[in-house]
């Protein structure tokens, strides 16, 4: 058998560290399963914008009608990811508005001056959110969007009511040994011909940026420790996502979870859920880092109950006549 050089092997796990391969169907093993034609509903083409942020703006597309009395829902990309490549999930999400964004660093936003950081990516979010004229919003993200919008939480809580975030951990402790080690060991020239690369040349509008780029993602996480303290005072009901396999260790998304309010003795008791918990957990069998982003059909069914409050029906049969079972 014919072993894959290191530095095809380290294409590899960068790109499954960082979801590069989310949105590209060059790196992507098995496309994602394609939605039902009744679950999707023509929208109209979105409004592009831009919020003033420090160092520049921040690009991002309005999806629906911010005024329709709706929540809207701000999503956020991962890393080497964009707008677009949260397409398969958000062309799901038709019956509320949409913000989604191009992070700094990323897409049509480009390279911006200073360090790529959760705080700024959070930041930067609020400003997208204050410059669209929302008040409050559902905020989804993923690996990195996932961090930007935990800080989101932290650092703009009162902009933040639901939070689904898939694929995040708040300290290094939480993500698989040798992950900063692998971090470190990134450079842009790995990229060279990579989708990734070409993707970024084609939406930014400083192509050549892509080195500066590169070089700032590989040390964000560097140092990450979010007290559990904070997190554990944020009032938004949260949904933690992650794969069976992924860099964020199981037990970590369960002490989050936990962090959150869920698997309390009390409410868990109960043989049926009567009000909307405070936190919920999914763990997706067989699924790495990549692939918990892979069937946006499934998250799409997860994320939109968790956003109207609601619980699961009841199953029929020997439980009709169970007290709260209605």
């Amino acid at each position: 058998m014919t072993r894959p050089s290191p530095h095809r092997f380290a294409i590899l796990a960068v790109a499954s560290v960082l979801a590069m391969a989310a949105g590209s169907p060059a790196l992507a093993q098995t496309p994602a399963p394609a939605p039902a034609a009744a679950s999707v509903t023509a929208r109209a083409a979105p409004r592009a914008d831009a919020a003033t942020v420090e160092g520049g703006e921040v690009r991002y597309f309005v999806h629906g009608d911010l005024n329709s009395g709706k929540r809207p829902v701000l999503v956020l990309h991962g890393a080497f990811m964009s707008s677009d490549s949260m397409k398969p999930l958000t062309d799901l999400i038709t019956d509320r508005p949409l913000i989604v964004v191009d992070q700094r660093g990323h897409a049509r936003t480009g390279d911006l001056p200073g360090p790529i950081t959760y705080e700024s990516l959070a930041d930067d979010a609020a400003a997208v959110l204050a410059d669209a004229g929302v008040g409050k919003a559902d905020v989804i993200g993923y690996s990195m969007g996932a961090g930007a919008a935990l800080q989101l939480a932290l650092r703009h809580p009162e902009r933040v009511d639901h939070l689904v975030i898939a694929s995040v951990s708040f300290n290094e402790a939480g993500n698989l040994p040798g992950f900063s080690a692998m971090m470190e060991g990134i450079t842009p020239e790995m990229f060279a011909g990579t989708p990734m690369e070409a993707e970024f040349r084609r939406l930014s509008p400083n192509p050549d940026a892509f080195a500066s780029v590169v070089n700032k993602i590989k040390v964000m996480d560097q140092g990450q420790d979010w007290p559990a303290e904070h997190i554990r005072a944020l009032t938004s009901p949260t949904f933690i996502i992650v794969g069976d396999h992924d860099i964020v260790r199981p037990e970590h998304a369960v002490e989050l979870y936990r962090l959150r309010g869920g698997g309390d003795t009390a409410r868990a008791s109960q043989p049926f859920l009567t009000e909307p918990p405070p936190a919920r957990l999914a763990i997706l069998p067989g699924a790495s880092h990549v692939d918990v982003f892979g069937d946006p059909t499934l998250l799409a069914a997860m994320i939109l109950p968790f956003l109207d409050d609601q619980t699961r029906p009841p199953p029929g049969g020997l439980f009709d006549d169970i007290p709260g079972s209605e």
